[in-house]
């Protein structure tokens, strides 16, 4: 790159780094050490993002940083050491190499050294291996008279010229890099997602030779990497690049496997081209519709019969729990979007009686039902339908008035509670009771005006007479 650039780079940083940072640079270069930030940082900034971190890089040992920087705590025998300022928490690592990477993610031998550039060599991409600071950057001795004064911007994989080009390169060789750390293939097409790139012909194919290596990754990681890259303004740009690279065949085959099936929806596309505009059209401020967009039809496929899919719904929520599970989803997140796959089929048939209306609020949950509507909206837009789809507003206008209404969708909106009926009518906890309550619900839901106590304990003394003649199984 230029010297003309590499100098404007370097004045965009000055400006840009907090002086929080700054302090810590500053900390290490007076004590004769070298202090540089590296890695996404200062990738982020000069695309004009806001950084979500910033990592520096030094000579100085980790039992050095913990004496430079009090209540510091040497992290892991990687050589970070975690400092807090101004109450954030900041990483500084030394110089290292790494090698004998058995398991395809972490280094079993690591080496401290004081050569800046060896340090960035062993990075996954030249946009992500730049540094900007001051010190020693390549072993001289800190007291070395061509020592920087002022901070400048290290760049010896040509890293600037790449984030110009808006692309995406391996530094070095891109096999060895993708052997050494297979989670940095998911990185790759995370990236290309949230920042708009395109990878290199040489990266990705050696990214489609390593695939299988995905395998050997922690589900964990994986879908930290996923949940990033829905994120992105557009993440089919990321999951086409996945499905192409042979990453999505192990990641999920049941969702490589949409690739090529026939879907009646827009002329010419397949069930994975649907499946890529509904998570494209699910909004990008809500993670949960995005993953629930993504995974919405994972059963179609497995439920495929004379063109149609029966019961694709049911499936996709079995085969979505499988998954999230796997990638070590949390709990409740994962819940949320199996729900919203067993329920996204729902029907907006404007015949749908009031009560119709109120079970379908019970079953979905008040608190999903934003979420449901909006992953509707997504799935119409997958399908080339109107956005804003008539009887789906309809729907949606009916449900909101039953809410606003106040009528009772659940055993806590009931004029009565277990406790009444056992003392009212001899009731014991167990089954029995249970399915009283059940019962008194279903009525109220029909009819609303039921909910009163007095007509509650007539209807639930009738429910008893009935169960004992037909007494329960």
């Amino acid at each position: 790159m230029a010297a003309a650039a590499v100098d404007d780079a370097a004045a965009r940083l000055t400006t840009a780094v907090p002086q929080v940072v700054m302090d810590l640079i500053d900390r290490l270069v007076e004590a004769g050490h070298g202090g540089w930030i590296v890695g996404g940082s200062l990738r982020d900034v000069l695309l004009d993002r806001t950084p979500s971190d910033w990592d520096l890089a030094t000579d100085a040992r980790p039992e050095r940083l913990v004496e430079l920087f009090p209540a510091a705590v040497y992290e892991n025998r990687f050589g970070t050491v975690a400092v807090r300022r101004d109450g954030e928490l900041f990483e500084v690592t030394t110089f290292r190499t790494e090698h004998d990477y058995a398991d395809f993610r972490r280094p079993h031998r690591v080496e401290f050294g004081e050569d800046l550039v060896a340090d960035l060599a062993r990075r996954d991409f030249t946009v992500n291996a730049m540094a900007w600071g001051r010190g020693p950057a390549d072993g001289e001795a800190p007291e070395a008279p061509e020592r920087p004064e002022l901070p400048s911007l290290v760049d010896p994989f040509d890293g600037l010229a790449d984030l110009a080009a808006h692309t995406l390169r391996a530094v070095g060789d891109p096999d060895a890099r993708f052997r050494e750390d297979a989670l940095r293939m998911v990185r790759a097409v995370r990236l290309a997602a949230t920042l708009g790139f395109a990878i290199e012909p040489a990266t990705l194919a050696a990214i489609t030779a390593n695939a299988l290596l995905v395998d050997r990754l922690s589900g964990e990681r994986i879908g930290a990497e996923l949940a990033k890259l829905l994120a992105a303004p557009k993440p089919s740009v990321g999951l086409r690049l996945a499905q192409q690279a042979g990453l999505l065949a192990v990641i999920s085959p049941q969702l490589a496997l949409q690739r090529g099936v026939p879907q009646n929806k827009v002329p010419g596309e397949d069930l994975w081209d649907h499946t890529m505009r509904t998570v494209d059209a699910a909004p990008a401020d809500r993670p949960i519709v995005r993953l629930a967009a993504l995974l919405h039809d994972i059963g179609k496929v497995e439920t495929l019969t004379d063109g149609r899919f029966p019961h694709h719904e049911a499936a996709g929520a079995a085969r979505a729990d499988e998954l999230l599970r796997r990638l070590r989803y949390p709990r409740s997140a994962a819940e949320e979007v199996v729900a919203l796959i067993h329920h996204h089929m729902f029907t907006t048939d404007p015949s749908l009686s009031d009560a119709a209306v109120r079970r379908f609020i019970m079953r979905m949950g008040r608190d999903r039902l934003d979420a449901l509507f909006a992953l509707r909206r997504a799935d119409d837009a997958g399908s080339g339908d109107l956005v804003d789809d008539p009887a789906l507003t309809a729907f949606i206008a009916r449900v909101h008035a039953e809410l606003t209404a106040g009528v009772p969708l659940d055993r806590n909106a009931l004029a009565v509670d277990g406790t009444d009926l056992m003392r009212e009518l001899g009731l014991t906890q167990g089954p029995r009771l249970g399915l009283v309550i059940d019962e008194l619900l279903d009525r109220v839901i029909a009819d609303p005006g039921l909910n009163e106590r007095g007509s509650l304990l007539l209807l639930a003394q009738g429910i008893l007479a009935d169960m004992y003649e037909n007494p329960v199984a």
